[in-house]
């Protein structure tokens, strides 16, 4: 027995539905964490995370700016939309990443890679390497 009238074929609220779409309760915009990053927005990164140029050598092999380095087995690879990239799509590209590496076997565990707007963020690594040493960082004599 059915002692409701379902909403759609209610005669007494034809106009319910009309107005849930035309106040937007149906069709909300999308929460801040779903909007890309390419849009401006900054995604938060852990605080160990390292900044790097990444480049996929093969399944499980990659370099972070030109050295070698092993991929974890679950490692992530993430898109500035925020998804997931199977690091096979992506062999001989380079990126600009953060990366965090496992602090046992320094194998990359996870990389974002960034859009313009984050890459603009200064982070550790970012710097890049120097090739020569001043006075000062040499060590003490002995």
């Amino acid at each position: 027995m059915n002692r409701c009238a379902p909403l759609l074929r209610s005669p007494r609220r034809p106009s319910l539905l009309a107005a849930l779409f035309a106040v937007g309760v149906v069709c909300a915009a999308p929460a801040p964490a779903q909007v890309p990053a390419a849009l401006g927005n900054v995604r938060n990164f852990p605080d160990a995370a390292l900044r790097g140029t990444l480049v996929v050598t093969g399944m499980y092999d990659a370099q972070l700016d030109g050295k070698a380095v092993r991929m974890a087995p679950g490692v992530r690879l993430f898109s500035p939309q925020n998804t997931l990239v199977q690091a096979h799509t992506v062999i001989g590209t380079p990126f600009t990443v953060n990366y965090v590496k496992e602090s046992s076997t320094g194998m990359l565990l996870t990389a974002w890679i960034l859009s313009k707007g984050e890459a603009e963020h200064k982070r550790k690594g970012s710097e890049g390497e120097r090739n020569f040493v001043f006075g000062s960082d040499a060590a003490s004599p002995r």
